[in-house]
C-alpha cells in the first residue's frame, strides 16, 4: 500500500503551521495513511470499529474476515446470523454488514461514482445505506479515497487527542476543535491521522 502523493507535502506544510503537530511528524515518521484500495472491505471494517476502541475492533475484524474466508459481499452473505454473532459482532452490526454486502453484491452501490463527488456530496449518498452514518461515511473518504481535508470532528480518539496535546488533558468543546483544525487546512486528513497515532501507535486501517 502507497501513501498518498500528497503525504510528504501535507507533512512539510503542517510542520510550519502547528509546532504541536510538527512534534507528532516527527514521532511518527516513516508510518504513513494508505488506502487498501477496496470499497466493500473499507466499509465493512468502519461498521466493525463503531463505537468500540481500536483494539476491539480489530480482534472482531479477525474473527469475522476468518469465518468469512474471503472478505467479499457474497461470501459475507454465506454466513449465518449465528456464525455472525459468534465472531463478537452485535445484532445491529450484523444487520448492517448483510444490508451492506446485499447492496454491493446486487449493484446497487456504483463505487466509480462515489470518486467523482466531493466530501460533502459523497457523504450525504453514503449516509443513505443502513448502519452508516457521518462518522462511517468520513472514514471512507479518509482511509478508502484518501482525501486530504476530512476532520471528523465527532471521532471520540481525535477529540481525546486533541484535549491531551492541546489543553493539558482537559476536555475542549468540538467548537474549540474545530477552531483549532483551522490551522490544518487543506490537510486535516494527515493531521487527524497523526493525532490518532499518538493515542494507537499501531496505524488505524479500515
Amino acid at each position: 500500500m502507497k501513501a498518498p502523493a500528497y503525504w510528504s507535502r501535507a507533512k512539510r506544510e503542517l510542520k510550519n503551521a502547528d509546532p504541536v503537530l510538527g512534534n507528532l511528524i516527527l514521532r511518527y515518521k516513516g508510518l504513513t495513511l494508505a488506502s487498501r484500495g477496496d470499497a466493500f472491505q473499507t466499509l465493512a471494517r468502519s461498521i466493525v470499529g463503531q463505537q468500540i476502541s481500536v483494539q476491539a475492533a480489530q480482534s472482531v475484524w479477525n474473527r469475522f474476515a476468518a469465518a468469512a474466508g474471503n472478505m467479499q459481499p457474497k461470501r459475507v452473505l454465506r454466513l449465518s446470523e449465528a456464525q455472525l454473532r459468534g465472531c463478537g459482532l452485535s445484532g445491529q452490526k450484523v444487520k448492517y454488514l448483510r444490508d451492506l454486502s446485499e447492496r454491493f453484491a446486487g449493484g446497487a452501490l456504483d463505487v466509480a461514482r462515489w470518486h467523482t463527488m466531493d466530501d460533502e456530496t459523497l457523504i450525504t449518498d453514503l449516509t443513505q445505506v443502513k448502519g452508516i452514518g457521518r462518522w462511517t461515511a468520513e472514514m471512507f473518504l479518509i482511509f478508502y479515497l484518501t482525501r486530504p481535508d476530512v476532520f471528523p470532528l465527532g471521532d471520540l480518539g481525535l477529540q481525546r487527542a486533541m484535549s491531551l496535546h492541546y489543553n493539558k488533558g482537559k476536555p475542549l468543546s468540538e467548537r474549540r476543535i474545530a477552531t483549532l483544525s483551522k490551522l490544518w487546512t487543506p490537510w486535516r486528513s494527515v493531521a487527524t491521522w497523526y493525532l490518532w497515532r499518538s493515542l494507537d501507535p499501531v496505524p488505524v486501517e479500515y
